[in-house]
């Protein structure tokens, strides 16, 4: 189950599923939108920062007053996932357009394009989980968001660019017509809930890099498929710095077995990072520091800036020789279930690693 599953429950105990009707979408705790005053500006709600290609469509195929209550269910997942990962506003417009071309909002159980399924028609043989996986609503979409921040200025793309960057679909320009539905639906869901619908980025603060040394193995690669990070090879004693301001969440000696510790050299066959330790970012944005030379120099619970030195590259641990393995996690989940890809996070928080 992905990171995001254990929101499920409480997700869908919230839904309220019934018959089309402007009723039913107040029902399901959408606001709709009227003349009155302090009604959410759905375009202001937009978040478009550049011109998107929808315009030349007309608008949507259909409004929002056609939605079933099965559609408007499933577009609060979608909505709801992305605001209780504290991504920006965007992410859900950009998110709800992608489900409605791929699946119409509804949880395709039958595969009708090879073995897609789902809301977002998501492929078992791509790589995108379990066809159970892949029919839990909240699972495709965490699956979802976990790829698109991963895309380079994804906030700042056309709703259609970024959607086929994630979906890499045989018609690349079909997200733009459900742009308009989408962001009104999304405007709606996003008053329900009171937030926030600026395009300020979900990941904020300067970043840097951790350390200056040059990405040796990679993230979970052919050979290691169990990587979750990426080794930063260099000089033992070399310093690692936070990758950003943060609140360290631990810092410990893992090994087993635990005799050998972690104030020497370790060798590969040893199970655990070593001297390591996690820093809590904004955004629900958690990076990991293994291999450390001595115990790192900060303490659970301290506050830390980016760039300030947390301690020296070394190979305690599970290690071949000195290096610092650098991971980055999602959703505040510290377990591997949450573990993205370092390079493409970094690079789109402007740091090349």
């Amino acid at each position: 189950m992905d990171a995001g599953g254990d929101m499920a429950g409480a997700i869908i105990k919230r839904l309220v599923v019934a018959a089309a009707s402007l009723p039913m979408i107040a029902a399901l705790g959408i606001a709709v939108a009227s003349s009155g005053a302090g009604v959410l500006d759905p375009q202001a709600a937009a978040c478009v920062i550049t011109p998107s290609d929808s315009a030349s469509t007309g608008g949507s195929p259909i409004s929002l007053a056609d939605l079933t209550g099965t559609q408007l269910a499933n577009a609060k997942i979608i909505y709801t996932v992305g605001a209780e990962r504290n991504l920006p506003h965007r992410a859900g417009v950009i998110a709800l357009a992608t489900a409605m071309q791929e699946s119409k909002l509804y949880n395709l159980a039958v595969a009708v394009d090879h073995d897609s399924l789902g809301l977002f028609q998501q492929r078992p043989s791509s790589g995108w989980g379990t066809p159970a996986q892949i029919l839990d609503p909240v699972y495709a979409t965490n699956k979802f968001y976990d790829k698109l921040i991963t895309i380079e200025n994804w906030q700042t793309l056309p709703v259609t660019v970024a959607a086929q960057r994630v979906q890499r679909s045989a018609y690349p320009d079909a997200y733009a017509q459900w742009e308009a539905l989408a962001t009104d639906l999304a405007a709606s869901l996003a008053a329900g809930l009171g937030r926030d619908t600026t395009c300020a980025p979900a990941v904020t603060g300067e970043w840097v890099r951790p350390v200056n040394a040059p990405v040796g193995s990679g993230f979970r690669t052919d050979s290691r498929p169990d990587h979750d990070g990426v080794d930063l090879s260099g000089a033992r004693g070399t310093v690692i710095v936070a990758a950003s301001a943060g609140t360290v969440l631990v810092v410990t000696c893992n090994i087993v077995p635990a005799s050998h510790g972690c104030n020497q050299d370790g060798y590969p066959g040893l199970i655990g990072c070593g001297w390591y330790t996690d820093i809590q970012h904004a955004g629900g944005i958690i990076t990991r520091y293994c291999h450390m030379l001595t115990r790192p120099n900060v303490t659970a619970g301290q506050h830390v800036t980016a760039g300030q030195p947390i301690g020296l590259m070394g190979s305690s641990g599970n290690s071949s020789g000195p290096h610092l393995h650098f991971e980055i996690h999602l959703n505040s989940d510290r377990s591997s279930q949450s573990a993205v890809d370092p390079v493409p996070f970094m690079r789109s928080v402007g740091v090349e690693l």
